[in-house]
């Protein structure tokens, strides 16, 4: 859940990207990382878990516009898509403001699209939250590979909702940044409706009315 410093007047957000192992979540975080300007970035961070491989998730506090007086600081996170890795997911899915669904476009991969959206959509509701009222994007990546489905077949059997939805390429960072500036206009207009972005501070006497200056 999204918390508010009011000395700094900041807003912090949660965005985790989900979907199933190896449809380019990581990719699509990194690619995101090399995008935004260094002095608007924060370090990239991993947490490994136990087992015979390392996963991890990462940490990449992003810089967006201001909503009133207070800027807005994301945090963008990704979950590991392997099965077994649930109770993970679970936990980097707590206090989200919203979330990215990475797609993988190729045919064989539709039953894995499936069962992880099915779980984003149960692990959610663990925390009480229903999917069809919570700020989500999809990313149908892997557009520049073969035996792709098309994006007919991606929505329909994905998207019945009809959020919105980018044909993204995350190996070379197409459509990728497209995908985080809606996600990232949707968890606002969330947080405005919760009211969770504080009021501006009162104008200090003898200080113009803004656009008068």
């Amino acid at each position: 859940m999204s918390s508010v410093n009011l000395m700094a007047r900041e807003v912090a957000a949660k965005i985790v990207f989900y979907g199933p192992g190896l449809s380019g979540k990581t990719t699509t975080l990194r690619k995101v990382y090399e995008t935004v300007r260094p002095a608007h970035r924060g370090e990239m961070m991993s947490i490994a878990t136990e087992g015979d491989r390392t996963l991890f998730f990462d940490f990449l506090p992003v810089k967006v516009e201001r909503v009133g007086d207070c800027s807005v600081r994301l945090a963008l996170y990704t979950v590991p898509g392997q099965v077994f890795y649930n109770a993970t997911r679970k936990l980097v899915l707590q206090g989200a403001d919203g979330v990215v669904f990475v797609a993988d476009s190729q045919a064989e991969a539709m039953d894995a699209n499936r069962e992880s959206l099915a779980n984003l959509e149960e692990n959610l509701l663990e925390n009480g939250i229903r999917l069809d009222r919570f700020p989500l994007v999809m990313q149908w990546n892997k557009r520049d590979l073969d035996n792709i489905l098309s994006v007919e077949d991606l929505r329909r059997e994905l998207n019945p909702r009809g959020v919105p939805d980018f044909e993204t390429a995350a190996a070379n960072g197409r459509g990728v940044m497209d995908a985080l500036k809606t996600i990232t206009r949707l968890v606002i207009k969330d947080l405005r409706a919760k009211r969770i972005v504080p009021p501006p501070r009162p104008a200090q006497p003898g200080t113009p009315p803004a656009g008068l200056e």
